[in-house]
């Protein structure tokens, strides 16, 4: 652990009214994930509506969908190896450009007029590739910046920052394409990932010791693939976000807005829904700043049955109001499992190695969603809306009852002390520097990250 720098007079009375931990850095990526978040959570929804406005039905959306995601399957353990080997915030900021400009031509395209499918399909894979690539850097960003017996409190209040965003986005974002259409909805996110890119590029890195370049790209990999095969716990809740994201994603970016159209009245009362889910999971952060379960990941799995609300509820479907109050719950308990696998995940893995094993959580998160996407649309011709999602919430509660199985998931516990504030960390910190995402959602989308707009699990 290096030791923080002094505080400059320079820094002045702001910097003695903060806590220890939210140093420089911390301040630059909590203001760049809020910026990005107000963007990002509103463009997700106008993508959807792009598609519908131009006539698409479930397969077009499912197909636009499943675009954005295949790059990240493609790109996103590459990504992971590159995040560990040059500075992290280089990444980000590059990731950061190419969402910009992929957005802005995107907002360009349905302003100017009517976009084409394969338009669309090229713009949304050049984002997802963006993402492929920030993912990894900012995860590994976040979880080596803090250190300590305050690391849950730092992730849960930064998180709830984020959410606070979330919740505006997706609130504006519905009301933005009422009134004005998904187009400039998109040109705001072109404009948000902008900020966001200028906010790190002034970021911090040097408490963080050069990674040695090792054998090649492809040693990186095998020797993430080696951390993670090596934990139960890890790769047996990677399977399980495989088979969650997968039908929550389907059941979120697919059916959720088909939903909305034909039953709920449209985007306005869809984007409230989400901004509920959003209100729970700041609820949820607020609740982590106090609360420290002993079993870390047994009190976060547990939370993870409340994923088949969103699929049962639109499979009624629930009216809006008790929507509402659905996916309220849902995202307190959801933020539950977001704080103690980021916690577990900063106790148990090596600094050096967070980025790598990040993209291989990710990889998990994301390897089934483009066909889950793609395959939605068909999946409604041929069993109708309705026991599609009835299916996607069952394989969520089965998923996640799986996992229950493994002793080391039910063991896991907390090694941090107040005696010992180091103890059970990764090694390598600093209290300069401070959380940096997470995407996701995600389920993503329900639930994660600095959320570009994917649906993953939420760490």
């Amino acid at each position: 652990m290096t030791t923080p720098p002094p505080v400059s007079r320079a820094s002045g009375r702001w910097s003695s009214r903060r806590p220890s931990w939210a140093g420089r850095n911390y301040v630059l990526l909590a203001a760049a994930a809020v910026v990005t978040q107000l963007g990002s959570h509103g463009a997700t929804i106008a993508a959807a509506f792009a598609v519908i406005e131009t006539g698409g039905g479930a397969a077009e959306v499912g197909l636009v969908t499943a675009a954005r995601t295949l790059p990240l399957v493609l790109f996103l353990l590459i990504g992971g190896a590159v995040a560990d080997r040059i500075p992290r915030h280089h990444v980000m900021v590059a990731a950061n450009a190419l969402n910009c400009v992929s957005q802005a031509v995107f907002a360009v395209l349905v302003l100017s007029g009517e976009p084409r499918l394969w338009q669309m399909m090229v713009l949304t894979s050049l984002g997802g590739t963006g993402q492929a690539f920030f993912s990894p850097a900012a995860e590994g960003m976040l979880l080596s910046s803090v250190s300590g017996d305050q690391v849950s409190r730092a992730f849960a209040l930064f998180r709830m920052a984020m959410h606070g965003a979330a919740i505006g986005g997706a609130a504006l974002g519905g009301g933005m394409i009422a009134a004005f259409g998904a187009g400039w909805v998109l040109a705001v996110d072109a404009a948000a990932f902008a900020v966001a890119g200028l906010l790190r590029a002034f970021l911090d890195v040097s408490h963080i010791a050069p990674r040695a370049r090792g054998g090649g790209l492809l040693a990186d990999l095998r020797e993430g693939w080696h951390e993670v095969i090596g934990r139960p716990w890890l790769w047996s809740i990677i399977a399980q976000f495989t088979v969650v994201v997968a039908v929550i994603g389907a059941a979120q970016g697919v059916y959720g807005p088909m939903v909305a159209r034909d039953e709920l009245g449209g985007s306005r009362p869809w984007g409230i829904a989400l901004a509920a889910f959003g209100v729970g999971t700041l609820l949820g952060a607020v609740l982590m700043t106090r609360w420290r379960p002993r079993r870390l990941l047994l009190a976060g799995t547990l939370c993870v049955f409340s994923y088949a609300v969103l699929p049962a509820a639109l499979a009624v479907p629930l009216p809006i109001e008790a929507l509402v109050v659905a996916m309220l719950l849902n995202g307190v308990a959801i933020e539950v499992f977001g704080v103690t696998w980021m916690t577990a995940l900063h106790q148990e893995i090596p600094e050096e190695k967070l980025s790598r094993v990040s993209s291989y959580d990710w990889f998990g998160s994301v390897a089934m969603l483009p066909v889950a996407t793609a395959l939605a649309g068909p999946a409604e011709s041929i069993f109708g809306r309705g026991p599609a999602l009835w299916g996607c919430a069952v394989l969520v509660v089965v998923a996640t009852a799986l996992v229950l199985l493994v002793p080391e998931v039910r063991n896991l516990t907390d090694r941090r002390t107040r005696k010992d504030p180091a103890a059970g960390a990764s090694g390598v910190s600093d209290t300069t520097g401070a959380p940096g995402v997470t995407e996701a959602p995600g389920v993503t989308g329900a639930a994660s990250a600095d959320a570009e707009g994917t649906v993953r699990r939420p760490g």
